[in-house]
């Protein structure tokens, strides 16, 4: 009888400790919130590390988020990798990673974390886009179209992509492809300054 009632408290002590652990998370996110609308972030991240635990997923996510908004960069980098780390096939985590290693100006490792999502998710639009852009941006036309094009296969008729696509297609002197783009990106936006001066060109 006195075994049975030990083990009995012992596993209502261990569910009471969890949800007391819990509760206190929330109530360190609930305040993070609170803090984050009047652009307090560093007193946001103090409220949530003292409820932080390594293997937490979510504590090291929004760290990484606030941590970002401080301009605290290098840490902020530093709690998305833990939270792929727990979560390898996370993409937000990556996205995440991606915001502090941008304004650090690491193309190398934004990149990296760009192939890393398109190797679990190759449809990601948003990555897609972004890698047109660098490729584009290096001039490195090639490349840029593989991935605005795919881009333009799922979404058709999205401004950024299909503005972005005609130029691509006229750098690489496919100006019959450049013009039909140019002059689909007038229909969503009909006095669209690089449209018209992509139309100029071609004329």
């Amino acid at each position: 009888m006195n075994k049975i009632f030990f083990i009995t408290s012992l596993i209502f002590a261990l569910t009471f400790n969890a949800f007391a652990q819990k509760d206190k998370i929330t109530e360190a996110f609930a305040k993070s919130y609170q803090l984050e609308k009047v652009a307090d972030y560093k007193g946001a991240i103090a409220t949530l590390k003292e409820a932080y635990g390594e293997g937490n997923y979510e504590l090291n996510l929004r760290l990484g988020w606030l941590s970002y908004m401080a301009g605290l960069h290098n840490e902020s980098m530093n709690y998305y990798t833990k939270a792929t780390a727990q979560m390898p096939y996370s993409i937000e985590a990556k996205l995440g990673y991606v915001n502090p290693a941008s304004a650090l100006g690491m193309w190398d490792k934004v990149i990296d974390q760009y192939v890393k999502i398109l190797a679990i998710d190759p449809q990601n639009t948003v990555v897609n886009y972004r890698m047109g852009l660098i490729h584009y941006n290096k001039k490195d036309y090639k490349n840029a179209f593989r991935y605005f094009e795919k881009v333009a296969n799922l979404y058709p008729f999205d401004y950024d992509n299909t503005l972005m696509y005609a130029w691509t297609n006229f750098q690489l002197g496919k100006l019959r492809e450049a013009k039909l783009l140019f002059n689909k990106v007038l229909l969503m936006s009909p006095d669209d300054k690089s449209a018209l001066e992509g139309l100029s060109l071609i004329k």
